[in-house]
């Protein structure tokens, strides 16, 4: 009998995780006369009793492996640690507030049983996100699609399906600055969709800032293309013809209205000033793929568990 693994990271979720068991519980019981499961929580450093819970769901029901890890390491690498402990032939993931429609996960495994390798669950629309998040998700997914090589369709975000020859590609990319949804895409493999509406949160709380998804959409494009750097060479080229330009001006006047021509200390001032915002803008271009070097050779690993719960420590 096939199996199949749910993975789902979980930061403070104390107030959603028993509304995801109740949703959750039927889809299971249903699949469960035709494949082998297990459901696996990683607990990302939760403050709250979100590991209890975990603790407790695994007691009552043996399908169900709990992970701590040892702090707070991020929704892409806590759900790295789920794909690292997934033994399913088949892995499916989503979030813990229930703001992606689980019942989807049905067609998703007919498509796999169809011999696709990914299938990718897809926003129907936006219409509930407010215009600044249309559009700066609009402006991510196009610039990704672009210049990032990648297979992904707009609008998915960690909500798949993964077979096993394709988790297993994946999990051979091992990069510190991760956004699995871009690397996914990055890999190939014969993918589909399938269309849900996303919900409002259940409960709780959202757990990304505008700073965190920043830093998720700088590390979707940082970590896929050096495109950045050549744009800084584009931009000091730019610069280049207007100071060549700007020279041949000032020549023309000198020689033919020399009458009309000012001290030019508002010239200068303006040069300097647009040359070291253009040095500042290609050293800070430089900057994040310095970071992003300095992190790779450090070797850390990308997550550190705590404990497990019982008998997910018996299965590794």
């Amino acid at each position: 009998m096939k199996k199949i693994s749910f993975v789902i990271p979980c930061y403070n979720e104390q107030d959603s995780l028993p509304l995801l068991k109740c949703e959750l519980t039927p889809i299971c019981d249903m699949l469960r006369e035709s494949y082998d499961l297990e459901i696996i929580l990683v607990d990302d450093g939760s403050t709250d009793r979100t590991w209890q819970f975990i603790m407790d769901w695994s007691v009552e029901d043996p399908i169900v492996r709990g992970i701590m890890l040892s702090r707070n390491f991020g929704h892409q690498l806590a759900l790295t640690c789920g794909y690292d402990h997934a033994t399913g032939d088949a892995m499916i993931s989503f979030d813990a507030d229930l703001q992606d429609d689980i019942t989807v996960i049905p067609r998703m495994i007919e498509k796999w049983e169809q011999g696709t390798d990914i299938v990718f669950a897809v926003r129907s629309q936006r219409e509930k996100d407010t215009f600044f998040k249309r559009a700066t998700a609009k402006l991510f997914y196009a610039i990704q699609q672009k210049i990032c090589k990648t297979t992904a369709p707009q609008n998915c975000a960690d909500f798949r399906l993964m077979n096993r020859s394709s988790l297993n590609a994946l999990l051979t990319l091992r990069e510190r600055a991760r956004i699995l949804r871009t690397m996914v895409g990055w890999c190939g493999f014969k993918t589909d969709t399938v269309y849900f509406e996303r919900q409002e949160r259940s409960a709780g709380t959202t757990k990304y800032s505008l700073k965190k998804m920043i830093d998720l959409a700088m590390d979707g494009i940082f970590s896929f293309t050096d495109l950045p750097l050549k744009i800084a060479y584009y931009f000091s080229g730019i610069f280049l013809l207007i100071c060549l330009g700007y020279l041949v001006y000032n020549g023309y006047c000198w020689f033919s209205q020399p009458h009309k021509l000012e001290s030019g200390w508002l010239s200068l001032v303006v040069l300097i000033t647009g040359f070291n915002a253009l040095t500042l803008f290609c050293l800070g271009i430089m900057g994040e793929y310095i970071s992003r070097i300095y992190n790779e050779v450090k070797q850390r690993p990308l997550y550190l568990v705590a404990r497990k719960t019982e008998h997910s420590s018996e299965n590794e």
